[in-house]
């Protein structure tokens, strides 16, 4: 029995193989330039054939084993075919076709997550990575976030948020704050109640004992050693006010300033005053006389400047 190779190869085989390409049409070639196309139907049909070689090229990329020129190729022509799509969807809608543009796909990074990575790597505007060209050395960085910088805040910053409700004025307007402190703020008038009330009998009992005379029998009593305790607190802090009051006193005496030599009252100032003008007036005197006896001289002498 023969093999496929060896019936492929037989003089039949070989004349309705040339026979069916005789049928065929000639092969087209998509045009070099969009503005070529007259046709929106032939515009529409070679922005489908260039997706399809997208699509082709796009799931070939995925292997991470084609090595790192090969991505990088695959990754240029799959740019390059993105560009020559969009020439023909401008072209489309210059013939009054639908605007596909519009629904383009977004960029995404390794997770997914859409970017916009207008100019990477100085490839030119719109440049686009694909599959596991993502993951080459010096792009992956593109994609990275940059950490982002925990600005300090300034005093304007700090005092710009705050309110009265920093200061505690808005504590009460859920009325949360009354309910917890409304049993504490009873108890403790309660408490200072009962004090203040048992502090006046204290006092009463002492008054009455003083007045009876039994001192020596109110002095055993709880009551009376309190009243004691309080009165010696008080002396105690009597001296303590004078002690305090002197040292201040004390230090003031010693901050005041100590003359050693006598100063003068008005009277010897005036006196002062009134020698040193007679003086001024003495020496002018004088000195006119001098030069007017200067100047006679002078003159009887013939004697000229």
């Amino acid at each position: 029995m023969a093999r496929n190779e060896e019936k492929a190869q037989s003089m039949l085989n070989r004349f309705i193989t040339m026979k069916a390409e005789e049928k065929k049409k000639p092969k087209e070639r998509r045009p070099f330039l969009a503005s070529e196309c007259r046709d929106l139907s032939e515009a529409d049909k070679w922005r489908q054939q260039i997706m399809r070689e997208i699509g082709r090229k796009v799931a070939e990329i995925q292997n991470e084993g084609l090595g790192e020129h090969r991505l990088r190729d695959l990754n240029d022509e799959i740019n390059k075919l993105i560009r020559e799509k969009s020439h023909w969807e401008r072209r489309i809608v210059e013939l009054g076709g639908p605007n596909y543009s519009k629904h383009s796909a977004k960029m995404t990074d390794l997770d997914g997550n859409i970017v916009d990575v207008p100019n990477p790597s100085g490839r030119g505007p719109g440049y686009r990575y694909f599959g596991a060209a993502k993951k080459l050395p010096g792009v992956r960085e593109l994609f990275d976030k940059p950490p982002e910088l925990r600005k300090r805040r300034t005093r304007y910053d700090i005092y710009k948020r705050i309110d009265a409700s920093y200061y505690g004025y808005r504590d009460e307007e859920d009325g949360v704050l009354e309910k917890l402190e409304g049993p504490a703020e009873e108890k403790m008038r309660r408490e200072a109640f009962e004090e203040w009330r048992r502090l006046e009998e204290v006092r009463r009992e002492a008054r009455k004992s003083v007045k009876s005379g039994e001192v020596a029998a109110v002095a055993t009593t709880a009551a009376a050693r309190e009243l004691l305790h309080e009165e010696e607190e008080d002396v105690v802090e009597e001296e303590r006010r004078r002690e305090r009051e002197m040292r201040e006193g004390m230090e003031e005496k010693e901050r005041e300033f100590v003359v050693h030599v006598p100063l003068p009252d008005e009277k010897e100032i005036e006196r002062m005053v009134l020698e040193k003008k007679k003086t001024e007036l003495l020496n002018k005197y004088v000195s006119e006389g001098l030069l007017e006896e200067q100047s006679e001289a002078k003159h009887m002498l013939n004697i000229h400047r």
